[in-house]
């Protein structure tokens, strides 16, 4: 062992002092502990993004307008924030604006007001719809409907309309929406925003009883 400082004391004698350790050079690791926390975070940000996404995505669609049928509620281009959970948690009622794979293609969707639940009796008359002898109080639609006839709602089956009466594809010329193929509830329209606006006020439809 080599001792690095000798100390003399009385008598000829020598004190030997403790050894005098070598400086320790730091280590450089504070750079790679510091890029290790920050891809720790990074992927933790990731992680969180990706499930906060999927969870959204589980609750709530965005949908673009692609037609007229439903004008002048809606207009072609908007898009809107739609409820995917609205009829699993909830019921349906009168008057709700609810998107739909088309029955006679599911694979495309529409978008349409619904008039008729199950049991009802839906009339259009003279430009006048009513539901079980009840007339409706439509303020949103285009105009009066031209055509006139009756249906009696199926059950599990719905009568949906466009608010643009007399240019839209509904229940009035192909028949009812099965509730499964519902998905779901239109809130509202979020882009543009000068046209944002909730699509679920509860006095749009005198809802009929």
């Amino acid at each position: 062992m080599t001792f690095t400082g000798i100390v003399p004391v009385g008598n000829g004698g020598c004190l030997i002092s403790d050894p005098v350790p070598e400086p320790v050079q730091p280590q450089e690791t504070a750079p790679r502990g510091s890029l290790r926390t920050f891809l720790v975070e990074v992927l933790q940000t990731l992680v969180l993004a990706l499930v906060l996404y999927f969870l959204i995505d589980a609750v709530l669609a965005r949908v673009r307008v692609e037609n007229i049928s439903m004008e002048p509620t809606l207009q072609p281009g908007e898009f809107l924030l739609v409820n995917k959970l609205a009829y699993r948690l909830g019921e349906v009622s009168h008057g709700d604006v609810v998107i739909f794979h088309y029955p006679l293609n599911p694979n495309e969707d529409y978008i349409k007001r619904v008039i008729g639940l199950p049991g009802d009796e839906v009339t259009v008359q003279n430009g006048q719809v009513s539901v079980n002898g009840t007339s409706l109080n439509e303020p949103y639609i285009m105009a009066p409907p031209h055509y006139n006839n009756t249906w009696t709602v199926p059950d599990n089956q719905l009568f949906v309309l466009g608010d643009n009466r007399n240019s839209s594809s509904d229940s009035h010329n192909w028949g009812f929406v099965p509730y499964e193929n519902l998905v779901g509830k239109a809130l509202l329209i979020y882009w543009p925003l000068n046209q944002v606006k909730i699509l679920t006020l509860p006095d749009i439809v005198n809802a009929a009883n």
